[in-house]
């Protein structure tokens, strides 16, 4: 596979994906919804998720959390398929292009949106990297959460309203989970040589057993927020029905994440990923069709 392709880890976008379209279609009954909008928050999106693998890959070699030990799929740099200075280079690019797509978003937002954007690079940079990488220090999945949750949905519909609303926070916390989910498997899969390493991961500070309990509580609470939601008025009913079917997918993950370790996670890291796509698909198709 051509390295740059494994280096941009196309099985993750979906993390990035589903909830800038949960956000901009649940803005799409206002007047003043704007196609471009949405466009332009998706490409940034995409483009800010890219930067994060990238600068992940980069600084894992450098601090030497990636050793030839690494149970996870290949990394570029820590396999010599590509030198960590044209890592690095294509890192800071992706973060360029971010920065200039969502000048648009800024220029259309105001400060809140500038001060969003300040935070997502932070975020980007300070993951891996960065004198207290969030990563090594049990953040990772609570960093998952607010960007790719909170921020994402509430701030895409923020760019389409103005304002936010309840619905916003709510669908950003449940998809928030799911991401987290994805993180805490990539970090229970790496729980040996993080510890090694010294990377105190969640999954490190927890031991196995917790994480797996752990698990469970992401990929089900979105369910259970959704549901509490509805039959509290806050989200229609349709979207919530129909989301539901994603549940199987989730009892299905969790079943497999409760007997699996190591290496043999890898597969259900994108798994986890593609529970993210489909909860947030099926929630929005409910949502176009209320």
């Amino acid at each position: 596979m051509n390295p740059w392709i494994l280096a941009i880890r196309p099985r993750t976008l979906p993390a990035a994906i589903g909830p800038l379209l949960v956000g901009n279609i649940l803005a799409l009954e206002l007047d003043q919804f704007s196609i471009l909008i949405a466009g332009t928050s998706m490409l940034c999106g995409i483009l800010l998720q890219v930067a994060v693998n990238l600068a992940n890959d980069y600084f894992d070699f450098k601090s030497g959390v990636d050793t030839e030990e690494r149970l996870g799929p290949v990394r570029v740099t820590q396999s010599g398929l590509l030198a960590p200075e044209r890592v690095r280079n294509a890192m800071v690019l992706s973060l360029l292009l971010a920065l200039i797509v969502g000048s648009y978003l800024i220029y259309h937002g105001g400060w809140p949106i500038a001060l969003l954007a300040i935070a997502v690079i932070g975020g980007a940079l300070g993951y891996s990297g960065g004198p207290y990488p969030l990563a090594s220090h049990g953040l990772g999945e609570v960093a998952a959460f607010v960007f790719f949750g909170l921020v994402a949905v509430v701030g895409s519909y923020f760019l389409q309203a103005g304002e936010t609303s309840t619905a916003a926070w709510i669908l950003g916390s449940a998809i928030g989970c799911l991401n987290a989910a994805i993180m805490l498997v990539n970090n229970t899969r790496d729980i040996d040589t993080d510890a090694k390493a010294g990377k105190r991961t969640l999954a490190v500070r927890m031991g196995i057993g917790q994480a797996r309990v752990l698990y469970q509580a992401l990929v089900y609470l979105p369910f259970a927020l959704i549901i509490g939601s509805f039959f509290l008025g806050f989200l229609p009913g349709a979207p919530v029905l129909l989301t539901g079917l994603s549940l199987v997918l989730a009892r299905k993950l969790n079943s497999d994440f409760s007997v699996t370790s190591g290496e043999a996670l890898n597969p259900l890291l994108g798994r986890t990923a593609k529970l993210t796509m489909v909860f947030s698909g099926l929630f929005s198709i409910g949502l176009f069709f209320v």
